[in-house]
């Protein structure tokens, strides 16, 4: 979610005539499938790593269904956190969500489901902060986040952050004053993805950064008019997805023409895969296969509009 829109708890709802759609694509753009359509809101899929399931979220709740739509939807019981928003990311052995509440804390949960275990910190309650989870490292050790606070003067400030993964301290990876977000692990664990509006010209030009794990060395990937959001790795490490909205959006909301593109870890050979009406919810967490060959997202097609 973007700055401007993270305290809302609200749920979401779909516009009449409208339908999610669970997509699988390759990665070259080829054997685009809705593997699920439904009238009812989900959001942001995660391929387990086993192949065998996409785990999303709809009305504050976590569900699976398998990859060629013909088992689910399953529940998975979260109970007694049951207020989730889409920002819910996978242990890299498989058997752990960890998720984030609409009371602004992280969880663990079994894959399986079961009662959640608190990880984050409880903080000065002056600051409002709130927490949004993106990343898990590739030895699940650690956990990387949005911190969304206010200011004495009641300013909006994110930043990004880590927490161990079994809960402990946290660790501010960076100190500024305009809007980052989106934060996830390279698989060789020696970077951080971002979102950020630090080069923007323009309120909510965000575009695609990452810097050292430590917060050091940050360095602009993409360099265009569109407003870039959520750079995603399969577990190869070879490729980024991210995803591409209009220019001058502000934040990444909901029903936009927005387009699906993959670029080289450095920033090159940006690849539009595929445009339809979507945003936020579509690709806010990390949705590769296990064998790196096709990712899944969500598109939110309205009647007489092309998905």
């Amino acid at each position: 979610m973007s700055s401007s829109q993270r305290p809302s708890t609200s749920k979401r709802r779909l516009k009449t005539g409208q339908n999610c759609e669970i997509i699988i694509i390759d990665r070259d753009g080829k054997n685009r499938k809705v593997i699920y359509e439904t009238g009812e809101m989900i959001e942001a899929p995660n391929w387990t790593t086993d192949g065998d399931w996409l785990i999303y979220n709809g009305d504050g709740r976590l569900f699976k269904i398998s990859p060629d739509g013909k088992t689910g939807p399953i529940r998975i019981n979260t109970a007694p956190v049951e207020n989730l928003n889409n920002d819910h990311c996978l242990a890299p052995d498989g058997k752990t969500i960890y998720i984030s509440s609409g009371d602004g804390h992280l969880y663990s949960v079994p894959i399986k489901g079961g009662v959640p275990k608190k990880i984050s910190n409880d903080q000065d309650p002056s600051r409002k902060f709130i927490y949004y989870l993106h990343g898990v490292s590739p030895d699940g050790k650690t956990l990387t986040y949005v911190g969304y606070e206010k200011s004495p003067e009641g300013k909006t400030i994110t930043n990004i952050y880590t927490i161990p993964s079994a809960g402990g301290p946290d660790t501010r990876l960076t100190d500024v004053d305009f809007p980052v977000d989106g934060p996830e692990y390279s698989p060789d664990g020696q970077w951080i993805y971002i979102n950020s509006e630090q080069a923007a010209t323009k309120p909510g030009h965000a575009q695609i950064f990452r810097m050292k794990a430590d917060g050091s060395q940050m360095e602009q990937l993409t360099h265009d008019d569109r407003v870039n959001w959520f750079p995603h790795f399969p577990p190869d490490g070879s490729i980024v997805a991210y995803i591409s909205f209009p220019p001058d959006t502000i934040g990444h909301p909901a029903n936009k023409e927005v387009i699906i593109r993959t670029m080289n870890p450095d920033g090159s050979n940006q690849t539009a895969l595929d445009n339809f009406l979507g945003g936020q919810g579509t690709i806010n967490v990390n949705s590769w296969s296990p064998d790196s060959k096709r990712f899944a997202y969500v598109a939110y097609p309205l009647e007489n509009s092309s998905s």
